[in-house]
């Protein structure tokens, strides 16, 4: 099956790509990587690109999608480009500049989506982790909903097809749903999603309201994230998930992507490393059985990866709901 042909259509008529390209990589790997990465995931397929202002690397994803249209492989309109708007952005007046910032940097006329990347304000300023004396960050307080018509401002001016929100609860989309004079429903919500954290309950309601969920940690986290939970189970060696590879002569990553493709979602599939980048694309190249499916389902267990916990007290923190 042709990765480019796999496109689920979003509420406000224009279509995502099933399949994603994460650029987002671990502070060890170079900006530079971003650019070579970025170009062969396009030369291999891959036509989702998501990327955001705190990756710092659009000017590189930018330069990467830029010579793919300038040397034929794709034209401008076969590549959908996501970025995000930060935290010490979401106040309604530093939206627009955020997001021109991001097009300077990729030097494209637009993006096809842009969406708020946290929930939580950040204090705005020259860092992108403002925090105090002590280490903790620094908050801001801004109402979610003005940062929204703010983006459904930049959508009026072209700047972006779509907009969107990530990391969001479902009160926190109700927030928004049920605002007054509400022009733009949210197309995506993107979140931490994976057989270990199907969100079940989020996708649901999600498609009740015609918001597609894109999965970001698809493949669970690496190791050698020096703030992720050790004791954390790592995903990709999972039993079950290598019994349903094995079956299926396909990678226990594979199969968790394809997992959520089945279910509806959107999948970024995040990796620097160029073979995995190839292999990620043959996700449509076979299906998951009914059995299959369940199996999966049934390794939910609430492990969440990036739960960003410096923010747990700030009212907008999404995570202490169930869903």
């Amino acid at each position: 099956m042709d990765p480019k042909s796999q496109r689920v259509k979003l509420n406000d008529g224009h279509f995502i790509p099933a399949l994603g390209f994460g650029t987002g990589a671990p502070p060890e790997v170079p900006k530079s990587e971003a650019l070579e990465v970025t170009k062969f995931a396009i030369e291999v397929g891959f036509r989702h690109i998501d990327s955001a202002h705190l990756y710092q690397n659009e000017e590189q994803v930018g330069q990467a999608i830029r010579s793919k249209i300038a040397d034929g492989t794709v034209k401008r309109e076969d590549i959908f480009y996501t970025s995000k708007v930060w935290s010490t952005f979401l106040r309604p007046e530093l939206v627009r500049p955020a997001l021109e910032k991001s097009l300077k940097d990729l030097q494209l006329d637009y993006v096809d989506l842009y969406i708020i990347h946290y929930p939580v304000p950040l204090v705005p300023g020259e860092t992108l982790l403002p925090t105090d004396e002590n280490g903790k960050p620094i908050f801001d307080s801004v109402d979610l909903c003005l940062t929204w018509e703010a983006l459904e401002k930049c959508k009026d001016a072209g700047l972006t097809k779509s907009i969107g929100v990530s990391n969001f609860n479902h009160k926190q989309l109700e927030k928004i749903l049920n605002k007054p004079g509400l022009k733009y429903k949210p197309v995506c919500n993107q979140v931490e999603c994976h057989p270990y954290l199907n969100q079940s309950k989020l996708l649901e309601f999600c498609k009740s309201h015609d918001i597609v969920l894109v999965a970001y940690g698809a493949l669970g986290a690496q190791r050698t994230l020096q703030w992720m939970n050790p004791n954390f189970p790592f995903l990709l060696e999972d039993p079950v998930l290598s019994a349903i590879a094995k079956k299926h002569k396909q990678t226990p990553a594979l199969v968790a992507l394809r997992y959520q493709i089945q279910r509806g979602v959107v999948v970024l599939a995040k990796s620097y490393n160029k073979k995995r980048i190839k292999e990620n694309i043959q996700v449509f190249d076979f299906e998951l059985t009914l059995e299959d499916m369940k199996a999966i389902d049934g390794l939910n267990s609430n492990i969440r990866y990036y739960d960003f916990q410096q923010a747990v007290d700030h009212p907008e923190y999404p995570y202490s709901e169930e869903y």
